[in-house]
């Protein structure tokens, strides 16, 4: 793929680090070193009455794994498109993608710019297949559209990865209204993946951190019902097990406690 260098080091002189920003907090919740001060002082702040967070990231990770092998190798699906796809870590996308089937198609989407700086880990391929980095924002999704069109077949299945992102929408109904124009823009066929924090698990402790975060000057986050959750899926065929604790989407004997963020796979059938 072609590299952009020289748009990556504009952005990153952008770059705000006295904010905390979700993905770089993320980045330091998973182990990583694409993290600033503000945002290890942020997760700092909620650890020490969400200790549970940690392992949350963790559950949210192995899920995200978890589905895609599925979908690549079971299922056969060969275009993924992941929306909202945070600092690359082990096991991103192309990656579980691509060791079960190396021809897959991947195009990442997010609009942080060290995400930006980063994409050359992202657009890393097996010479079979192709991958694709866009900077663009879930609240503009004909932008996004139009763009993964360049790099996946829309009258093929693809696989519509939206992890731990739909929450920053945090209108209700806009959210579903994005969702929907993804999922009506994919064939018969396709999959959403999606996951999303809830207050289901620790309500108190959830709340808490929500109201830290959002008073913190970063951008402004919802946490969801399960019943809410469950509405991005409204037409779609659940995979076994359904709307569950990330931890407990087929864990292959893995650790199953129950964290404050739920997923699912739906597939669309028509």
């Amino acid at each position: 793929m072609t590299e952009k260098p020289s748009t990556a080091t504009v952005r990153a002189d952008a770059l705000d680090t006295s904010v905390p920003h979700s993905a770089r907090l993320w980045n330091y919740l998973l182990g990583g070193k694409d993290n600033f001060a503000a945002d290890r002082e942020a997760a700092e702040q909620v650890l020490a009455f969400l200790p549970e967070l940690v392992q949350s990231a963790r559950f949210t990770r192995e899920f995200l794994g978890r589905a895609v092998r599925h979908l690549a190798g079971e299922v056969g699906v060969r275009q993924f498109l992941d929306i909202g796809t945070g600092l690359p870590t082990a096991n991103n996308t192309h990656e579980v993608a691509q060791a079960a089937a190396p021809e897959s198609r991947v195009v990442y989407v997010d609009n942080d710019p060290m995400v930006l700086v980063h994409a050359r880990a992202l657009l890393t391929s097996s010479p079979e297949g192709t991958t694709d980095y866009l900077e663009a924002d879930l609240r503009d999704p004909e932008l996004i559209l139009a763009e993964a069109r360049r790099t996946l077949d829309f009258t093929q299945p693809i696989a519509i990865m939206l992890l731990g992102i739909v929450n920053f929408i945090v209108d209700d109904e806009e959210a579903i209204s994005i969702v929907r124009r993804l999922v009506e823009a994919v064939p018969a066929g396709s999959y959403l993946v999606l996951s999303h924090p809830t207050r289901e698990v620790n309500p108190e402790a959830v709340d808490r951190a929500l109201a830290m975060w959002n008073e913190g000057g970063a951008a402004q986050m919802a946490v969801r019902t399960p019943a809410e959750i469950g509405r991005y899926f409204d037409g779609l065929e659940l995979l076994e097990p359904g709307l569950v604790t990330c931890s407990r989407w087929r864990p292959d004997g893995n650790d199953t406690t129950p964290t404050s963020e739920y997923c699912a796979v739906g597939r669309k059938n028509g």
